[in-house]
């Protein structure tokens, strides 16, 4: 009984973190929910992975679709570099099995803190109409290139895609801060459960009671935080933003320091 209670408080926790970074901010869930199933129930990093990027799937389908609704969502060059980021996962995997092995387990932890950082103090600030300049053709390029370095990443450090998308969306594509979480929650739905279903087929089925109990909450929270987003104004939504990546990565690093 006491396992089942602790199950379902860790779970709680671990859903409403990554349910406000999907939300608010197009983070995977795995940044959160992985390292709290390990450090609190004990369980298998393998599985615990499963289990986050379940979570992601119907958290990001959601948020994608809230943020959809409102017109923040570029899905035709999403697809494009939805499908570079999956090429190029693969290339990053096969490049990483070639080199010598290396503790990167930080990296989405540093690269959620700066991004928060960045966030609070440079927000992003660009509007629809600057959006819609430069040329399909530009944007297409840039969503490929953007795609092969998240995708390489992903695949090589295993981790950091959700952050590096929002980082490249803003900041290579110039897209307004709603749009550019649209879009990658967008993207990191399919990516997600492309993940989901490669881990369980070689993994074997996950504990049915975390699973359930985490894709539940994710969901709940991120659908909360994607409507709360799209009525936010710009500058309040920089702010939440920030200031959740930035306690979302603080907490991360602490549950790192307890394993």
């Amino acid at each position: 009984m006491q396992h089942v209670l602790l199950t379902i408080i860790v779970c709680l926790f671990a859903g409403l973190g990554a349910g406000l970074g999907t939300g608010f901010a197009g983070m995977s869930a795995a940044a959160v929910i992985t390292p709290m199933l390990v450090t609190f129930l004990g369980m298998e990093p393998y599985a615990a992975v499963g289990i986050a990027l379940a979570s992601d799937v119907l958290a990001s389908a959601v948020s994608a679709y809230t943020y959809g609704k409102n017109k923040n969502l570029d899905i035709k060059n999403g697809l494009v570099m939805m499908l570079t980021v999956l090429a190029f996962t693969v290339v990053g995997s096969y490049v990483s099995s070639l080199v010598p092995s290396a503790t990167m387990g930080s990296f989405s932890v540093v690269m959620t803190l700066l991004l928060g950082v960045k966030f609070i103090v440079r927000p992003v600030m660009t509007t629809k109409e600057d959006m819609q300049a430069g040329s399909a053709a530009a944007k297409v390029v840039k969503s490929v290139i953007s795609g092969m370095i998240v995708g390489f990443i992903c695949g090589f450090v295993g981790a950091g895609g959700g952050m590096m998308m929002l980082l490249l969306l803003t900041s290579v594509m110039g897209y307004e801060l709603k749009t550019a979480v649209g879009t990658s929650v967008f993207i990191m739905t399919f990516t997600a459960l492309t993940g989901a279903v490669s881990h369980f087929a070689i993994g074997g089925a996950p504990e049915w009671l975390p699973f359930c109990l985490c894709v539940v909450f994710t969901l709940t929270f991120a659908r909360l935080a994607a409507c709360i987003a799209n009525r936010a104004s710009a500058k309040t939504l920089n702010r939440a933003t920030g200031v959740i990546l930035v306690t979302l990565g603080v907490v991360v690093l602490g549950f790192s320091l307890l394993r």
